[in-house]
C-alpha cells in the first residue's frame, strides 16, 4: 500500500493535522525534546479521536477539534455497538492513556510530579505508533505488519545532512566511513535502495561488487541493514536506525 494513501479519505485538514502531530513526536523524540514530544500527544489524541468520532457518526469533521473531556469523550464511543472494537474500545483506551501521560506526567503543567524525561517521551512514541498503525489497519484491513510498514514511511525522516540533487542524494559531512554514509542514506529514505544506487551516491571508486562485499555485506552480518541480494535491494533496520540516531550527525 502506498504510504501517500493511508489517509486519503479523511478531509484534507483532518489529515494534515493527524499526520503532523505524528510526525512532530517522532522528530522531536529524535532531537532529544522530550516535553514537546509529550505535549504533541496530546494534539495526536485530538486527531484521532475526531477520527473515531466521525467515523461512529459517518460524517468526518474538517479539522481536529478538543473534545471537552478526552476520558468522557473515548468513553461514548463504547456505546457504538455497530463499530469494530477496535474502533470503539481499543484505540480509545489507548488514547486515554497517551492522554494522561501529556496531561500527568509533569508535562503542560508548572509543578507536575514527575519530570518529562526519555522514559515517557519513548512510551509516547510507541504508543503513537501503535495508534496510528491500528488506525491504517481496520481502515484498509491490512494485516498488523502491513499497517506498521506503512506507518514507518508516513513521515520522511528529516536528515539535513543528506542532500537531494536530481536523482542522486548526497552525505554532506565529510570524514565518514563508507558505511556510515550508507546509513544515513538509507535512513534519510526508509524504503528499499537498489545496491547500485547506494554505489553511487557514496561515490565508492572501486565499484559496485567491491562495495557489495566490503561494505553492504558487513552491515549486514552486523543487522544493521537487510541486503536481499537477489533483488539488489538494500533496506535500514531497527539496529541499523538505532546507530544512526545515537551516534551519526543528523544535523548540518
Amino acid at each position: 500500500m502506498d504510504p501517500a494513501t493511508a489517509f486519503s479519505g479523511l478531509p484534507a485538514g483532518l489529515r494534515k493535522d493527524l499526520i503532523d502531530a505524528y510526525g512532530k513526536i517522532l522528530r522531536n523524540f529524535r532531537e532529544h525534546r522530550w516535553e514537546p514530544a509529550e505535549l504533541n500527544g496530546g494534539k495526536l489524541c485530538e486527531a484521532v479521536y475526531c477520527v473515531l468520532r466521525g467515523n461512529v457518526d459517518g460524517k468526518m469533521p474538517t479539522k481536529a477539534t478538543k473534545p471537552k473531556n478526552m476520558v468522557d469523550a473515548c468513553k461514548d464511543l463504547e456505546k457504538a455497538t455497530n463499530a469494530s472494537r477496535a474502533i470503539r474500545i481499543q484505540i480509545p483506551r489507548m488514547l486515554v492513556s497517551l492522554y494522561e501521560v501529556r496531561n500527568n506526567r509533569g508535562v503542560g503543567h508548572v509543578g507536575g510530579d514527575v519530570d518529562p524525561n526519555h522514559m515517557d517521551a519513548r512510551v509516547v512514541v510507541e504508543m503513537s505508533k501503535w495508534i496510528m498503525a491500528d488506525l491504517v489497519r481496520v481502515f484498509h484491513s491490512l494485516t498488523t505488519e502491513e499497517a506498521t510498514r506503512v506507518v514507518e514511511t508516513l513521515v520522511e525522516r528529516t536528515v539535513p545532512t543528506v542532500w537531494e540533487v536530481g536523482d542522486k542524494r548526497r552525505v554532506l559531512p565529510r570524514g565518514l566511513r563508507k558505511s556510515e554514509e550508507t546509513l544515513l542514506l538509507l535512513y534519510s529514505l526508509n524504503v528499499p535502495v537498489k545496491a547500485t544506487s547506494l554505489t553511487e551516491w557514496v561515490e565508492y571508486a572501486a565499484g559496485a561488487a567491491e562495495y557489495r562485499r566490503s561494505v553492504l555485506q558487513p552491515l549486514h552480518g552486523n543487522r544493521l541493514i537487510e541486503f536481499d541480494r537477489k533483488k539488489d535491494d538494500v533496506v535500514i533496520s531497527p539496529t541499523g536506525i538505532a546507530k544512526v540516531e545515537q551516534g551519526l550527525p543528523l544535523e548540518g
